[in-house]
Formats: structure tokens, C-alpha cells, sequence
């Protein structure tokens, strides 16, 4: 019992050793990309859409941002995840909206729940989804008056920029790679492969 517990504590000190460790590169290029992400987002809501009173920046880009760039390897992280979650969901929060606009008990629960299903169904689970459905249903002003507008802007918009950005950080050193689950990286890798033996 004694040598059980002792091995369990052991094992939990190492994996909190492991959790705890500071990478100072990664997080260094991780602050980048979240601050050129959704600083670009900002400034264009900020100085180029203050006149017309358009929504640009929506909470769930910050939740985006912890993805793509601070767990770039999570397959929840990745290209498709990203751009179909939101678009997805939006599409889900704002069509909830048209059916049921003024039962908030009703219409956040289905945004947020139908939008699970589909991301799930198509493979683009991405959990800050959830929160673009339910600012589509939630929120009071503008948001609403977009109607599916909010599907291309702020929403694609903004992960195409939160994209870009991520393409271009996140490659900038050999330790970091994305997308990390790319068919196109893994073709490109096999065509290196070949070539590589084609020269032997």
C-alpha cells in the first residue's frame, strides 16, 4: 500500500513538473499572434468601421485565440475547426433568432446545442462556436439588425484575419507547425519522401 502511494505521488509530481515547465518561445510567439490577431480585428472596428457603428470584434475570437495560438496542436485548433465552427454557428444562432427572436430560454439553449450537433456532424468541432451561436441570439443592437450579414462580418471576416494571422506566426520557427492535421502538409511530406528517394 505504502510503495502504491509513494509511486503515486511520484507520477503526480512528474506530471505537474511537466505541466508547469515555461517555454518562453512558445509563449512569446503565442502572444504575437493573439496580439496581431485580434489587435487587427480592433483596430478596423476602432477606426474603420466607427462611422457606420459595425461589429467587428465579437467575444468568441478571444476564446479562438487561445486555440490557434496558444494549443496550435489541438485538432480543434486547426484551419477547418476554425473557420467552419464559426461559420456554422452563426449560421445556426442566426436562423434561431428569425424563428424564436423573443424567448431567450428557448433560443439560446437551441443555438447552442444545434450548433454542437452540426460542427460535430461536419467535423469542425471548435467549442468558441458555441459562444458566436449564442451572441447571435443574445446580444441586443446591431448584432441582431445583421441578420445573416453577422455571418460574413464580423464572424468569416474576422477568422480569415485570426487565420492569416495564425498561418504566419505559427510557422515563423521549426518547433511550431500549422495547420498541424493539414492533408496538405502530409502530401507535401510524402512528395518530399519521393523526391528524396527519386535523388538516391
Amino acid at each position: 500500500m505504502k510503495k502504491t502511494i509513494k509511486r503515486s505521488l511520484r507520477v503526480s509530481k512528474y506530471v505537474i513538473y511537466k505541466e508547469t515547465l515555461v517555454d518562453y518561445k512558445e509563449h512569446f510567439w503565442s502572444f504575437l499572434g493573439a496580439f496581431f490577431g485580434i489587435g487587427i480585428i480592433a483596430f478596423i472596428q476602432s477606426h474603420t468601421l466607427s462611422s457606420t457603428e459595425n461589429i467587428f470584434l465579437i467575444g468568441s475570437f478571444g476564446a479562438s485565440s487561445v486555440l490557434i495560438y496558444g494549443a496550435i496542436q489541438s485538432p480543434l485548433a486547426q484551419p477547418r475547426n476554425l473557420v467552419g465552427g464559426h461559420v456554422l454557428s452563426a449560421l445556426v444562432g442566426v436562423t434561431i433568432y428569425k424563428i424564436v427572436p423573443d424567448i431567450i430560454w428557448l433560443s439560446a439553449p437551441l443555438a447552442v446545442a444545434f450548433s454542437i450537433i452540426l460542427m460535430q456532424y461536419t467535423k469542425t468541432l471548435h467549442p468558441p462556436g458555441g459562444a458566436t451561436a449564442l451572441i447571435a441570439v443574445s446580444s441586443t443592437g446591431k448584432i441582431p439588425e445583421l441578420g445573416y450579414w453577422y455571418v460574413i462580418s464580423p464572424v468569416l471576416s474576422g477568422c480569415i484575419i485570426l487565420l492569416i494571422i495564425a498561418l504566419f506566426f505559427n510557422n515563423l520557427t521549426s518547433n511550431r507547425s500549422y495547420p498541424t492535421h493539414s492533408r496538405f502538409l502530409k502530401l507535401l511530406k510524402k512528395k518530399h519522401a519521393h523526391t528524396h528517394k527519386m535523388k538516391k
